[in-house]
């Protein structure tokens, strides 16, 4: 375990000092962390070196063992783009990501926008115009303010919901803050977790849930904490205090992310809680539009992030990329310069294809008579794209 940890927390020093990084989520000991920052880095190919010699010598079998040898396969990659060498996209994301992500077709944007067209409201423009005024209609302007306690509300119901599902422990403690940057979970251990909420846009009440579902749970927050309290606690899986964020299991975590509000609002559940919880005090009418299916369709959008990470790989011009990202993913101009930066940053570029692949691979997935259970499954074992594709044994 002490060997994993100094090699993750190496690399993750170097692919930040980078401008890569940081892509490590690490709870464990903090002396070695104080180690790591004291110490003088070493080469970026002793690293690659490093993780071959863990790959070839663990120390378990089974589950365990593939859990651990896609984490160092993907330090690997890293390790050795540090030392100078390149891989192709589509290969970088085999290698960290573990799925064969590719160039998706247009005519999957086509459906997902016809969907779009049917969901929102009868009106004059173009199909984005008529979603970035969908997406004002639903935005909290006079008491913005009050963004943290609605959130609250939010996260008191989708609590309720998970635990449902699978028993959350009765001490968790959720806090809800505005901060800069984008919507993220953060699990602080010790059953307490804040959900930071973006304060630099408008936000849309319509996806308050299924930002607080992504985050929250049974998001990103429920996942980490059961998985610290089953995998750490009860059974001794110290690796999972060394979370390598460009890995396979972080395809699970985003695609468990947009499928976490259809987990527990099945159907129209979520608009109907939302209209009166949230909409109605806010004085904000019905307006015949469908939140499950501009979800969804907004899902599918996805993969123009991902086609938008391929082209930047390919040296196009940021005009094309982004006008790319704007025809495709309907996305507003300051949504565009995000998503632009995104996909050109190192690391990202390869994350970004995980949200489009990990909504795809789960969606077949959870389509199954024993969905509970399996959602149980995803919050509390170590599970791998690999594991949940077609023709698994799982």
């Amino acid at each position: 375990m002490r060997a994993y940890a100094i090699l993750a927390l190496r690399i993750d020093r170097q692919l930040s000092a980078s401008g890569g990084g940081p892509v490590l989520m690490y709870s464990g000991p903090g002396r070695w962390s104080s180690q790591v920052r004291a110490e003088q880095p070493p080469p970026p190919g002793l690293l690659a070196e490093d993780c071959e010699h863990l790959l070839h010598d663990l120390p378990f079998d089974g589950s365990r063992a593939r859990y651990l040898a896609a984490q160092l396969r993907s330090m690997r990659v890293f390790a050795r783009r540090l030392a100078g060498e390149d891989l192709p996209l589509g290969e970088l994301a085999r290698q960290c990501l573990g799925v064969a992500a590719d160039w998706q077709p247009e005519s999957l944007f086509e459906a997902a926008h016809a969907e779009l067209d049917a969901a929102l409201p009868a009106a004059t423009g173009s199909l984005a115009q008529r979603l970035h005024a969908w997406q004002g209609v639903h935005t909290l302007r006079s008491e913005a303010h009050r963004l943290p306690e609605l959130a609250g509300w939010a996260v008191t119901e989708t609590r309720a919901r998970t635990n449902a599902i699978v028993p959350l422990p009765p001490d968790t403690a959720v806090e809800c803050r505005l901060s800069a940057g984008p919507h993220r979970g953060q699990y602080l251990g010790e059953r307490r977790s804040v959900i930071h909420l973006n304060n630099s846009a408008p936000f849309n009440l319509a996806d308050l849930l299924y930002v607080v579902a992504h985050e929250g749970f049974p998001g990103h927050i429920a996942e980490s904490m059961l998985k610290d309290i089953e995998l750490v606690g009860a059974r001794g899986l110290l690796e999972h205090q060394v979370r390598f964020m460009i890995s396979p299991s972080f395809v699970v975590s985003e695609g468990l992310g947009l499928h976490a509000q259809d987990i527990i609002f099945p159907g129209d559940e979520a608009q109907a809680w939302l209209t009166d919880a949230v909409l109605a005090p806010q004085r904000i009418p019905p307006d015949g539009s469908d939140f499950a299916a501009i979800q969804h369709a907004r899902n599918v959008l996805w993969g123009v992030w991902g086609n938008a990470a391929f082209l930047a790989a390919d040296g196009r011009s940021d005009v094309e990329i982004g006008n790319y990202l704007a025809r495709w993913a309907l996305l507003t101009e300051a949504e565009t310069k995000w998503a632009l930066d995104a996909v050109r940053a190192p690391g990202m570029s390869t994350y970004v294809l995980g949200y489009y692949h990990g909504w795809r691979i789960l969606r077949s997935w959870l389509d199954h008579p024993e969905r509970s259970a399996r959602v149980r499954r995803l919050l509390t074992e170590p599970l791998l794209p690999a594991d949940l594709e077609p023709g698994s044994a799982t």
